[in-house]
């Protein structure tokens, strides 16, 4: 399913998911740390839609504030509609059924997020206890039917095995698996093929998108990596200094971006069939979130920037069906020379 296929709304007539002004702050010694700002985008049932930008972007912390996963001394404001509901004003009582029945995570280190301590099988039961009305000898059997649907190979033995057992691909496929427990409408995966190398990175990005038709799913992917994002996204969204500054297909947006970031990004990636020259780079360093820069947070490292940039902030702008960007020049930008 693709983004021109996917519904927009779900069968009892509420749409996937809808974020709206989503805002996370963490009081720190250096100031108020603004780690996500004002993010606004929308998740249709079926669909995958990539998040993507550079370390320290919001990308993970904005997944994280979806599920109410920030701490102390961490806030988070703004709206997350889900089946009608707002997860960030609902109970916690509430919000425990939603986590892991409805809405599921992959985090982004499955050695550090799996518990040592504790067998792969006895791991994904706890999803299905929490969740269920099943057995105890119905959670063993449907802990197996998950580790063959994501392919852990003597499944049975592995059940009663620990993480470190596991290789990294492994791991990340237990991972997988207890997300997949419930059968959740909405998959968070953080970078789910991080430190994977090529061949188990492709296994993996194919099986959640396996699982995402077979499971009428829909996924917010986080990643660095444009090439994952080109293979398995419908629409993406680029966040930089925890705002998000461009939406769109991930065929328009790659096409023609109208953001400078944007266009930084996709310059940086190597492509095959040009003569060997050098990678383009971003200039500069992103900005501390404790001390942001006045007006568009990008501007100390745009060749785009005017007086306007550096005095005030461009809000995230309709500029077509679907298509959004912040940013004062996007016509300028969209109209430069196109990027080799």
């Amino acid at each position: 399913m693709t983004a021109s296929t996917a519904q927009t709304t779900m069968s009892d007539g509420t749409k996937g998911l809808v974020v709206r002004g989503l805002t996370t702050t963490f009081d720190t010694t250096r100031g108020l740390a603004i780690a996500a700002a004002d993010v606004d985008f929308d998740v249709a049932p079926g669909e995958v839609v990539g998040l993507v930008g550079e370390s320290g972007s919001g990308k993970s912390v904005t997944l994280r504030s979806i599920m109410r996963l920030i701490r102390e001394p961490g806030k988070v404001s703004g709206r997350v509609e889900w089946g009608g509901r707002d997860l960030v004003a609902m109970p916690a009582e509430e919000l425990r059924k939603v986590r892991g029945g409805e809405i599921a995570m992959i985090f982004q280190e499955p050695m550090t997020a799996l518990n040592p301590v504790l067998p792969i099988g006895v791991q994904i039961e706890e999803n299905l206890k929490a969740h269920t009305g099943l057995t105890g000898s119905q959670r063993r059997a449907r802990a197996l039917e998950l580790m063959n649907i994501v392919g852990i190979p003597a499944a049975e033995r592995r059940l009663d095995e620990y993480p470190h057992q596991f290789s990294g691909g492994m791991r990340q496929r237990a991972m997988i698996a207890i997300a997949l427990a419930c059968s959740p409408k909405l998959l968070l995966a953080d970078e789910p093929t991080t430190a994977l190398d090529v061949t188990i990175q492709d296994q993996i990005l194919k099986l959640l998108l396996d699982l995402r038709d077979r499971l009428a799913m829909s996924v917010v992917l986080v990643t660095h990596d444009l090439g994952v994002v080109a293979a398995t996204c419908d629409r993406m969204a680029v966040m930089y200094a925890g705002r998000i500054v461009e939406t769109g297909t991930v065929a328009e947006v790659f096409a023609r971006p109208h953001h400078p970031y944007t266009r930084g990004l996709l310059g940086s990636v190597p492509r095959s069939g040009h003569s060997r020259t050098m990678l383009q780079s971003i200039d500069g360093t992103p900005p501390s979130l404790t001390a942001l820069p006045q007006g568009c947070a990008f501007h100390p490292r745009c060749s785009f920037a005017t007086e306007i940039c550096r005095t005030d902030r461009p809000p995230l702008d309709l500029i077509g069906a679907g298509r959004r960007v912040a940013c004062h020049h996007h016509e300028e930008v969209a109209a430069a020379e196109p990027i080799l």
